[in-house]
Order: structure tokens, then sequence, then C-alpha cells
């Protein structure tokens, strides 16, 4: 009987699930800074997926949004950014570009430019570096609107930034008034 290979993307939404929001569903526990210990994940993830040391390396090597890190001995791991819970990931405030984007589907636009981008569920607005990025993730939630967002001057009117190990980059709210919708949801105006 030939075994089959595991469903790394079932397992990394899994883990993303645990390290992001949820870890106590595998009755683990992240320190104050995200930081889960390798071995109690892996054991926690057993009991629903076939896991070992090298998926789990493989997983974190081929995301290709690099959401996971691993401690410098490799001993803990944690999810980059997109928690619900309240975790310090050890962000350094970093200064943005003048524009960044932000992509979302049609359905929240009205919201957005009443409220501008709150971060809901998670501790921080994501924004992308560019507006194709910002389509594809907009595309996730169903038909695309990009938002260019001035950080530039959001920055200079006090509003801090921070870019996570991915490249995302993170702020606790944008105000409608450094908001524009790009109307084809790539040509800048």
């Amino acid at each position: 009987m030939r075994e089959t290979a595991p469903d790394l993307t079932r397992i990394s939404k899994y883990m993303s699930l645990i390290l992001r929001h949820k870890p106590e569903v595998i009755g683990i526990h992240l320190d104050a800074h995200g930081w889960a210990d390798v071995n109690a994940l892996l054991a926690g993830i057993s009991k629903k997926y076939s896991i070992n040391r090298d998926i789990l390396e493989e997983i974190v090597q081929s995301d290709e949004k690099q959401r996971y890190s691993f401690s410098e001995d490799r001993t803990k791991i944690r999810a980059n950014q997109g928690h619900s819970i309240q975790v310090d990931v050890e962000l350094t405030l970093t200064e943005p570009p003048e524009t960044l984007y932000h992509g979302t589907a049609q359905r929240f636009a009205a919201s957005i430019e009443a409220q501008g981008l709150l971060p809901q569920s998670r501790l921080y607005v994501h924004l992308s570096p560019d507006p194709e990025t910002a389509k594809k993730v907009g595309q996730r939630h169903g038909k695309p609107v990009i938002y260019l967002v001035n950080a530039g001057q959001m920055q200079r009117d006090g509003y801090s930034f921070y870019r996570s190990a991915n490249g995302v980059w993170l702020t606790k709210v944008v105000p409608a008034i450094y908001l524009k919708r790009l109307e084809d949801g790539l040509k800048q105006p």
C-alpha cells in the first residue's frame, strides 16, 4: 500500500489557525511574543494530521507568503503577522514608502470609504507594497477593489508603521482621508 503525500496546504492552514488565533485547539500556549514550542506544536498537529519535523520545515520554507518563522535555535515557531490574539511579534517601527496599497472585496468598499481601514479581528491593518499584491489579496475575498494608501503623509501626521518579517506593512488604522480608490484596480490616478 502506497503512502500518500501530506497535504501541506491543509496542514499550513491548520498551523495558521493555531499560531494566529487559537493555540488552545491543540492545547498549546504562545508566549508574549507569539512563539510556540516546536515539539508541542508537532505533537498537537499530529493528532489531526500526519506531520514531523521535516514536513514542518518544508511548510515554513515553501510558504510563498513566508507566514512563519523559526527562532534562531529552531526550537520555537511563530506566525509573522495576522494574529487576532494579543501578542507582540517584536515589530520594528519602520518608515513606510510614500504609497502602500490595500486589496479587499467590492462588498467592503462602502464601509471602508466611510470608516477607513480598521483591523477588524486582527491586531493591525495589513498593507501591500504594490498594487499587484493588493489585487491578489482582494481576489481571495471576491471582486477586488484596490486602495492607494498615502502612507508617507500618514507617518508625517503621526501614524506608526511596521514591516513584518515577510514584507507585509502593518499599521493600527488607516483613516479614510488617506485612501484613494484605484478605479480599474491597478492604475494609479
